[in-house]
């Protein structure tokens, strides 16, 4: 099976998945897509107990996808542009504060959190494990996926102020997350040392380096945009930005994701604003919330797909099951510090940590993240690599299925005695 015919037969299932879901489940998009898909997992499965040809066959066409090339060389740039583009940058100012701490001390302080839990379950279960590994898993598990969060929270009704912490955290702190993720992988496979000087000048290439070149590739664009007025020519560009600037900035060893959200942003704000006409505007918001729309289908169809090509074991699964809640309880640490360390100085809702906390979904990055461990080092296979894909992969279809469905019910529940949801959030000042 060629690329084309691949593409084509995932939108083909992209599209009947959607159908049914719409038509019968009529779930939230990315999670119907994603249940619609584990369950067809599922029947793959069992029929391959009495056809293994049928197994054999999904097994082979997923394969074929590799899921963790396809998504952080591929789709998660278009997708992060696309979620930058409509997040207005004066409400991120207005809460710069709290959305910078969760993004990185609130990464790494979870990070530190799961590691060590992760470490002390799984040698209780007699899973392989080491430190470095178990803070690897922490790293991937931590940052809330921005593919996920954006695509809940159409759904989930969260007041203006809360949402935009939410958005503007979930699409910053995967690139962090990713910078982290590397140097912890770097001393996991020996290709370095642990050295904090090092560290430090991974997170000034990859994220201030990334954030400098989404600036220059979006002003860039913002002025071409602003000599011409023709909408395809102009929708072009955003894809050029957004393709093109993503590949050149790992070219270079930058961070893809934070490049794209700064570029996202100015050209929704500044080239919305100043460069384009309304009817430019239209087609471009047009274009990209399809595009979004069709490569969040995508996406969450291959999550469940996934399913076919893990190594699936009772004891791993039940460790994802166990660390689940222990995750959430991190996430709940590494939100509440921050926000206590700003309430001298800012207000809050009094619902602030609830909200940011249960909304702050895992998805497809992390699974990705994980799918990118080397499976062997010199030859020899690296033991960890299986257990923390399988885990990685249940916590991930925990949250968007448990959060993902409550999340909104939770939101009406808290703020159920106002009004108007934005009333409620006018007293946030962050």
């Amino acid at each position: 099976m060629d690329l084309y015919e691949l593409t084509a037969l995932l939108l083909t299932v992209a599209a009947f998945f959607s159908y049914a879901n719409h038509r019968w489940l009529k779930l939230p998009t990315t999670i119907g897509l994603m249940v619609i898909a584990l369950i067809a997992s599922s029947v793959i499965i069992i029929l391959g107990n009495f056809y293994p040809a049928v197994e054999h066959l999904g097994r082979a066409i997923i394969e074929r996808v590799n899921f963790d090339d396809t998504l952080m060389n591929g789709m998660l740039g278009l997708l992060l542009f696309a979620g930058a583009l409509h997040i207005n940058v004066n409400d991120l100012a207005q809460n710069k504060w709290i959305i910078a701490l969760l993004a990185s001390v609130g990464v790494i302080l979870s990070t530190l959190i799961v590691g060590l839990v992760a470490w002390l379950l799984l040698g209780a279960l007699g899973i392989p494990n080491s430190f470095i590994y178990c803070l690897l898993f922490g790293a991937l598990i931590s940052p809330t996926d921005p593919i996920a969060v954006l695509g809940i929270l159409k759904y989930a009704g969260a007041p203006k102020s809360l949402e935009t912490k939410i958005t503007g955290e979930s699409l910053f702190n995967d690139g962090i997350a990713v910078v982290v993720f590397l140097g912890l992988l770097q001393i996991a496979t020996g290709e370095h040392g642990f050295d904090i000087g090092h560290l430090a000048t991974l997170f000034v290439e990859e994220a201030i380096g990334g954030a400098i070149f989404g600036l220059v590739i979006g002003f860039l664009a913002y002025q071409m945009l602003k000599s011409v007025d023709n909408y395809q020519v102009e929708v072009l560009i955003s894809i050029a930005v957004a393709a093109g600037g993503y590949a050149l900035a790992n070219h270079f060893h930058l961070s893809g994701p934070i490049a794209m959200v700064v570029a996202g942003l100015l050209i929704g704000n500044h080239g919305r604003s100043l460069a384009m006409s309304p009817k430019t505007v239209e087609h471009l918001d047009m274009f990209w919330e399809l595009m979004d729309e069709i490569l969040n289908a995508v996406l969450f169809v291959l999550i469940g797909l996934e399913l076919l090509v893990l190594p699936l074991s009772r004891v791993l699964i039940i460790a994802g099951v166990c660390l689940f809640p222990l995750i959430v309880l991190a996430r709940l640490i590494s939100v509440g510090l921050p926000v206590r360390l700003l309430r001298s100085r800012r207000t809050f809702t009094v619902h602030v940590v609830k909200v940011l906390t249960w909304g702050g979904l895992r998805g497809g990055i992390s699974v990705a993240l994980a799918l990118s461990i080397p499976s062997n080092l010199d030859g020899i296979p690296v033991q960890e690599r299986d257990p923390i894909v399988v885990i990685t992969y249940a916590i991930v279809v925990l949250s968007i299925i448990g959060q993902g469905l409550t999340i909104g019910p939770l939101i009406r529940r808290l703020f159920a005695n106002t009004k108007v949801h934005d009333e409620a959030a006018s007293s946030i000042s962050t």
